[in-house]
């Protein structure tokens, strides 16, 4: 009898932190998932491939976010195919972003600095929450370490956009922004191929789990 209801107690809590994971993936789902649909209409109405691409990054999170939920309390198996789905995603994205780049390169463009200086303020600012929401997870579940990871790695390619943003604006000239995007959009295709590859050798029994969204 004893034997059971220690059963169900362990059954229990972990219900109860399966529960408080998948509210904390939420919160930061949503987050990344509004200021995405934010950055993305800003980068285009700015004419800011740095933008757009920041905004890319921000979709990526959330999209490792959504795997990280639906991965709670279920086999490593059903993670390893929305990974695979999330990653071919990502690096759809990245390669749209690099032919977004190497457009404005070739047709020029005039990125509104101050757009983007007040829209990556924004996106830093979201990231600095979920970094802190996730900051006392960070040692627990491994879907929650890879998500503070990115929140992390995050808050650095925000700043990296306004100081592409302050550039602009003193040298009066768009390759700063570009050379931002590129780098986010390349940051991403790495990550995504990781992700692609390693679900992959979950899936073949090579591996035991998937690397997070930083790569």
């Amino acid at each position: 009898m004893s034997e059971c209801c220690g059963s169900e107690s362990l059954k229990s809590e972990q219900v109860q932190m399966d529960n408080a994971q998948k509210r904390l993936l939420w919160t930061v789902l949503v987050l990344n998932g509004v200021m995405f649909f934010v950055e993305f209409i800003a980068g285009w109405l700015a004419e800011s491939s740095g933008l757009i691409a920041d905004s890319l990054d921000m979709l990526a999170d959330t999209l490792v976010y959504a795997v990280s939920l639906y991965a709670v309390g279920k086999a490593i198996k059903y993670k390893a195919n929305a990974a695979i789905f999330n990653g071919s995603l990502q690096l759809a994205l990245a390669i749209l972003v690099l032919g977004n780049v190497l457009q404005r390169l070739i047709w020029g463009s005039d990125p509104n600095a101050s757009t983007m200086l007040w829209i990556a303020g924004l996106a830093l600012i979201v990231n600095i929450a979920c970094f802190l929401l996730l900051y006392s997870h960070r040692n627990g579940d491994i879907n929650i370490r890879a998500s503070w990871i990115c929140s992390r790695n995050d808050m650095i390619m925000n700043i990296g956009v306004i100081v592409s943003a302050l550039m602009v604006a003193e040298l009066s000239t768009a390759w700063p922004d570009l050379l931002i995007a590129s780098v986010i959009a390349l940051f991403v295709l790495k990550s995504a191929l990781t992700v692609i590859s390693d679900a992959r050798a979950v899936k073949s029994g090579a591996k035991t789990d998937i690397s997070s969204c930083c790569g």
